[in-house]
């Protein structure tokens, strides 16, 4: 099982705009049946941490190519063109998560 985590720097003062763009993208994968329910975090510059930064994060038990032919389409472009005019830019991490059958002997 992985958890992925995108992570989103904005233009200063949009990280609500964008959080509730990446929501409603969320919830549409999630709605599709291609994604697991995703949680959605911002910070604005009201909390400690780093600034102008919106967090999406889902869980899934496999990684797989986002090209394969079987991949399920689902129509976020409503949203991801209004996200791009408030996203400077993104990265993705994956993390796998520790079962006891992975713990070394």
């Amino acid at each position: 099982m992985f958890l992925v985590r995108r992570i989103y720097d904005v233009h200063p003062g949009q990280a609500r705009k964008a959080a509730t763009f990446i929501d409603k993208i969320g919830k549409a994968y999630e709605a599709g049946g291609t994604r697991s329910a995703s949680t959605v975090y911002f910070n604005s510059g009201t909390t400690p941490g780093d600034k102008d930064t919106v967090v999406m994060e889902w869980t899934d038990p496999s990684l797989e190519s986002a090209y394969r032919e079987d991949r399920v389409r689902v129509d976020v472009s409503e949203f991801a063109s209004e996200l791009r005019d408030v996203v400077i830019g993104s990265r993705i991490e994956f993390w796998e998560f520790m079962t006891d059958e992975k713990h070394l002997a």
